[in-house]
């Protein structure tokens, strides 16, 4: 839909819970890449437009903590609208994965991550899917059972923030779930 033009590639990383980040132990990250023309004037406004015509809402404008969280109550959309960060996913053992404009990540509850480096402009759109009232969860082995257990409960959303109803998480979510 409000795509670059060129083909959307989709990564999916899977992370089991480290005692401290319980990731999601049904669900895969996924790593939309190019899912939006972030050379647009206004390329916030672009992620957060793809985003509201996909049902997804609570939108935000920052950069990503540089500590290690995650939210239990909610899957969270992050759009690229401009520059690039190295962001580790899935926690203190996980994956570091550089992300950039045009790029969609989508984190099930539960997903660990952290900032580690980012470009001078990196700035990032956050979304939600709607009725998942938002948590954050700094990682700590205190806070991981209740958390497991939230995560859990937390529904699958009727659509992918990139794709609608058809595609993206609504069909690799539904054959891990």
């Amino acid at each position: 839909m409000a795509s670059t033009g060129e083909s959307i590639t989709t990564a999916e990383f899977r992370f089991a819970s480290d005692g401290q980040v319980p990731n999601n132990p049904a669900l895969s990250l996924l790593l939309h890449r190019k899912a939006f023309d972030a050379a647009t004037p206004q390329p916030a406004i672009t992620a957060e437009a793809l985003f509201g015509a996909n049902g997804w809402g609570g939108f935000w404008r920052d950069g990503v903590y540089d500590f290690h969280h995650y939210h239990s109550t909610c899957h969270e959309a992050l759009g690229v609208a401009s520059g690039w960060a190295d962001i580790r996913f899935g926690g203190e053992h996980g994956e570091t994965v550089r992300i950039e404009a045009g790029d969609v990540a989508v984190l099930p509850a539960g997903s660990g991550h952290k900032r580690l480096d980012a470009s001078d402009d990196f700035l990032i759109v956050g979304a939600y899917p709607p009725d998942q009232p938002f948590d954050l969860i700094r990682a700590s082995a205190a806070e991981h059972d209740a958390a497991v257990r939230r995560i859990a409960e937390v529904p699958l959303p009727a659509t992918d923030p990139v794709f609608g109803p058809e595609g993206g998480l609504r069909t690799r979510w539904r054959k891990a779930g």
